[in-house]
């Protein structure tokens, strides 16, 4: 069952230049043309231990993973899309001379950075300096989206619910929970467990369930010691664990067109926890597969995808977002629902014998495939550079 996402009342007011209403035939054609004579680059993730990918290797705050195999993923659903030119790039020291080299017109970023502190902003940085448009976040964007305590600041100032939570570094001396102060003043009547994880990272990796207050100096101190950067102490909240996408207002069935009124949201589904896991167990332990995820009945969990869906567009339209995001909820024991993060970098492997990923894994309440996802996005984007200027748009002008 296809069902269309519309725009939350005041949110698709918000006073940004506008994108092109209607004129979805003009777009379809200027795509499919744009298409037969475009040069994309997927860029995945480099690595730098490869001989000549740095200049001198450096450590890793968040947890890395090159993403080529979902790099090759899109690539191959961009030729099928009818896309004659598609290359596959590492992002790494060599990636302007490549892209010049192959007159790149427009990247498509699939990468979590090569090493560093904020290293999911190095690739958007490239190509603004470069002067490429791109598919992905902007540079401030990945960063911020990235780093969950800014993301979570950002959600605090907006008024939108999101589990208590602080910082923690080393430099601040030892963490005693007992006389820390934005601790005391944060968790004050808090009865519940915590999570302790790294404020930058992916796939559940690093991220522990702690249950009582006396272990989470132990347990920060631990994770310090892996990322060597900042630690996000948060309230465990022990209800159900969702998910939610959400891109721009153009998407694609069978290679046709639609606009809708506002973000389009979907890929609404509940994580799937074991008997005795409290944090979902990170994908590179246990592949994303159907039988990690609950599809969400239009009926028995409607009050659930409405909510999802009106954070999800709350979120997008407050940040200005125009790429897609993948935003992790966690409900409390009353089932009061709460923004854990939004992954600027959501996987989009395809799906296969027994593995996909969670965005894929809800793509059929809205009769779409992998191919349909993979053009709404690139369909979305020329939109927003054609309407809106956004990246460096001369080239792809010059395509149609």
């Amino acid at each position: 069952m296809r069902t269309s996402s519309v725009a939350v009342s005041g949110l698709s007011e918000a006073p940004r230049p506008s994108r092109r209403s209607g004129r979805v035939d003009q777009l379809q054609k200027q795509v499919e043309k744009m298409l037969r004579r475009l040069r994309l680059a997927v860029i995945y993730g480099g690595n730098k231990a490869t001989e000549g990918a740095v200049i001198n290797p450096a450590p890793n705050a968040r947890s890395w993973k090159s993403y080529e195999v979902v790099a090759r993923d899109i690539a191959a659903a961009l030729g099928r899309l009818g896309c004659r030119d598609v290359f596959v790039m590492p992002e790494d020291m060599n990636l302007g001379e490549q892209l010049r080299d192959e007159k790149i017109h427009l990247a498509w970023l699939n990468s979590g950075g090569v090493q560093g502190y904020g290293s999911t902003a190095h690739a958007p940085a490239m190509m603004e300096m470069l002067g490429i448009p791109y598919i992905g976040h902007d540079p401030l964007t990945a960063a911020l989206l990235d780093n969950k305590h800014v993301f979570k600041r950002q959600l605090k100032a907006l008024g939108i619910a999101t589990a208590p939570f602080i910082t923690w570094h080393p430099a601040e001396g030892a963490f005693n929970p007992w006389t820390h102060a934005r601790f005391q003043n944060e968790f004050l009547g808090w009865r519940g467990d915590y999570v302790v994880k790294p404020v930058s990272g992916r796939a559940s990796l690093n991220v522990h369930f702690v249950e009582r207050v006396e272990n989470v100096a132990a347990i920060a101190q631990h994770v310090y010691e892996v990322t060597q950067n900042q630690v996000l102490i948060e309230g465990y909240l022990p209800g159900r664990e969702y998910c939610v996408a959400v891109c721009g207002p153009v998407v694609a069935h069978g290679k046709q067109l639609e606009r809708n009124d506002g973000p389009f949201t979907f890929a609404e589904i509940e994580r799937v926890l074991e008997p005795g896991e409290s944090i979902f167990t990170s994908m590179d332990v246990k592949p994303i597969s159907g039988a990690r995820v609950r599809q969400l009945d239009d009926f028995t969990d409607s009050k659930v995808i409405d909510r999802l869906r009106e954070l999800g567009r709350e979120v997008f339209t407050a940040l200005s977002l125009d790429a897609l995001i993948r935003m992790d909820v966690r409900a409390d024991a009353d089932g009061n629902l709460f923004v854990l993060e939004a992954n600027p970098k959501p996987d989009l492997k395809a799906p296969g014998e027994g593995v996909s990923s969670l965005i894929c894994e809800g793509l059929a309440r809205y009769d779409m495939t992998y191919d349909d996802l993979i053009y709404s996005l690139l369909a979305d984007r020329i939109d927003a550079a054609l309407s809106r200027g956004r990246g460096a748009p001369g080239k792809l002008m010059n395509l149609i």
